[in-house]
């Protein structure tokens, strides 16, 4: 008789529960969360009926963890249940709204008895693959942190050294976040400050920063452009928010750093994968774009079954719903954000630097569309192209992927 297994993860134990084909409980235990719990599962399944022809699937409502780690390591089917959707499946089951552990792990063994096929199992990645991922994400992730940090110094500068910020925003390309208004704002964190530095100190800092080009001319122009006058605040604050610059500084040099760090490492690894090739052919895809977008579509070529739902998942396909003589067509919120920014940066960069996807946006926006709309219809098409050069291990065609668009332009 078929068997499914439910686990209810938590930080310190799980709560497991065997059902079989007619919902009736088989096996249920409180498991730890270390090897001597996972042990106890996998003679818990063993008990149960567990073969490794065909192992027990389990559900569970996270994808990531030691735990499932290791479960998809025994080669069964993993189920990661959204824990919104559970709780919907136990109402099913009861009306109290009322939540235990070892309910929660029945409700997730229901779901695969009764819905296994309306849910996708975890990919088979390759190990690669789910490395790039974690580096890909980690290196988004930085960059949030970075423009965090960027924007909470800015707010504290603009508050009582306005000067700093016309200066470097004017001359350098990423304003404050480079390293030279680093370098400069670490020697000179007040207006107090910045009257006494000397040309020499400016340019020192210029070079630790990396500035080879340029130095004395540079610093020239910073000197005197830190000592313009601007309104002050009393001398104590001023201090104070010095220090709080400081503070902040600190953590954007650091923000700065980990950007750098992992962009390099995700991309590394992002080469030496089979998809670098095919991926990176794409206009607007290079090694940290490209990087992305294979940590989260993956390289498990049975993941998604058609090229509708590799869109409907990134968010870039529109949906329709239709209620009596209502009918709306939006477009999707529930989607892989990570996915969906990826793509607008990748939309926009192929629009810029690609003529026919730039003429593909045209046509969108003459069409009625918003840049929104007009960016976003240009990824929907792009990833469709994308899903068909993954599975045909050819590399993009830019005659063919727009080809229409083309022969309109002519």
């Amino acid at each position: 008789m078929k068997l499914f297994c439910g686990i209810d993860w938590a930080e310190a134990h799980h709560d497991v529960a065997i059902i079989d084909g007619d919902g009736h409980l088989v096996a249920k235990k409180r498991i730890t969360d270390d090897p001597a719990g996972f042990a106890e599962l996998i003679e818990i399944l063993t008990a149960a009926g567990d073969e490794s022809e065909d192992p027990i699937p389990v559900a569970i409502e996270t994808p990531r963890g030691l735990l499932v780690s290791a479960l998809r390591a025994t080669g069964r089917a993993v189920y990661a249940i959204n824990p919104l959707a559970v709780a919907r499946y136990r109402e099913r089951h009861s009306v109290a709204r009322t939540k235990s552990d070892h309910a929660d792990a029945m409700t997730l063994a229901h779901i695969l008895r009764v819905d296994a096929h309306l849910h996708r199992q975890l990919p088979k990645d390759s190990e690669l693959c789910q490395a790039i991922a974690v580096l890909a994400r980690a290196h988004q992730d930085a960059i949030w942190a970075r423009t965090k940090a960027h924007n909470q110094l800015r707010s504290v500068l603009r508050e009582f050294y306005p000067t700093f910020l016309a200066v470097f925003t004017g001359r350098f390309a990423l304003g404050i976040s480079s390293p030279e208004a680093r370098a400069v704002l670490g020697i000179a964190p007040t207006p107090a400050a910045a009257a006494k530095l000397s040309v020499s100190r400016i340019a020192a800092a210029l070079r630790r920063a990396g500035r080879s080009r340029n130095i004395d001319p540079t610093a020239v122009e910073l000197k005197a452009a830190l000592r313009e006058s601007q309104l002050r605040q009393p001398v104590l604050v001023e201090t104070a928010m010095g220090r709080q610059t400081l503070a902040l500084l600190a953590a954007l040099d650091t923000a700065c750093a980990s950007v750098v760090d992992l962009g390099q490492a995700a991309a590394e690894a992002f080469q030496q994968h089979p998809d670098y090739a095919v991926i990176t052919s794409f206009p607007g895809l290079a090694d940290s774009t490209g990087a992305r977008v294979l940590a989260e579509i993956g390289d498990d070529r049975s993941r998604f079954s058609d090229a509708r739902a590799l869109k409907a998942y990134a968010g870039s396909a529109p949906v329709t719903r239709a209620s009596g003589r209502s009918i709306s067509i939006s477009h999707r919120r529930i989607k892989n954000d990570r996915l969906a920014n990826t793509g607008w940066v990748w939309a926009f960069a192929a629009a810029t630097h690609c003529e026919p996807a730039r003429l593909h946006y045209r046509r969108r926006r003459e069409h009625g569309d918003r840049h929104a709309a007009a960016n976003r219809h240009l990824f929907n098409k792009l990833l469709g192209q994308l899903y068909h050069c993954l599975q045909q291990g050819s590399a993009f065609d830019e005659a063919k992927a727009f080809a229409q668009t083309v022969d309109a332009a002519a």
